[in-house]
């Protein structure tokens, strides 16, 4: 504790940083864990629902059941029913361009963690050389001085492994929420494949019926 306390008071100008970064990284983490949450849908129960209203041509329920549904899955959904209905040729792309914005949407603060885990290890590694220079140059003004010296790289390495600890808690936090934002891709993709198969089978029976009636 004593140990502690000394770095504190020594190398706050370098360890403040790094408290604000890790206050950035709570407050980030509880931002997109609450988001996240909020957005959580079932879409193994809502796609055989969504299929059934398709099959049927009633684009009016399956606008309902994705407004019903809510969350961003229930966007992009309702965002698809429009697009089927009124371009069905350049479905595919301007899906894409929704499921985009709405990938954005999940991705937003992200890079807070990702860059806190990547600066924080070198604030605290650079925390540690100065103060390792400092205990260098009162131990020529001082002369040998053991416990000095010991308390000053004790002091240092404090910089370095609070730096290493908020770094690894951003970068586990940037995984997770990473695999959360893939998982929501995954089910935008699962969305679209479903509104194709229907406009490709809407292009086949177009596609027989010019047929029969050119013969």
């Amino acid at each position: 504790m004593e140990l502690l306390i000394h770095s504190i008071q020594l190398d706050w100008p370098v360890l403040t940083p790094i408290l604000i970064c890790s206050i950035l990284v709570v407050a980030v983490a509880i931002n997109r864990y609450s988001f996240y949450k909020q957005n959580k849908r079932d879409v193994v129960q809502f796609i055989p629902k969504l299929q059934k209203e398709l099959a049927k041509e009633n684009l009016s329920g399956a606008q309902s059941l994705s407004i019903q549904l809510g969350g961003v899955i229930g966007e992009v959904t309702e965002e698809a029913v429009r697009i089927f209905t009124e371009q069905r040729a350049g479905f595919s792309r301007s899906f894409d361009i929704a499921s985009a914005l709405a990938t954005r949407k999940l991705e937003n603060h992200l890079t807070v963690l990702g860059t806190i885990g990547g600066v924080c290890p070198f604030l605290g590694l650079f925390g540690t050389v100065v103060r390792i220079l400092y205990t260098f140059q009162d131990l020529a003004t001082q002369g040998n001085q053991s416990a000095a010296v010991a308390m000053g790289i004790g002091s240092a390495l404090i910089a370095t492994a609070f730096g290493l600890g908020v770094a690894i808690v951003a970068v586990i936090f940037y995984n997770y929420f990473q695999s959360v934002v893939k998982h929501y891709e995954d089910d935008f993709n699962l969305i679209k494949l479903l509104f194709l198969s229907f406009v490709d089978s809407n292009d086949e029976v177009t596609t027989k019926t010019s047929t029969n009636i050119a013969l």
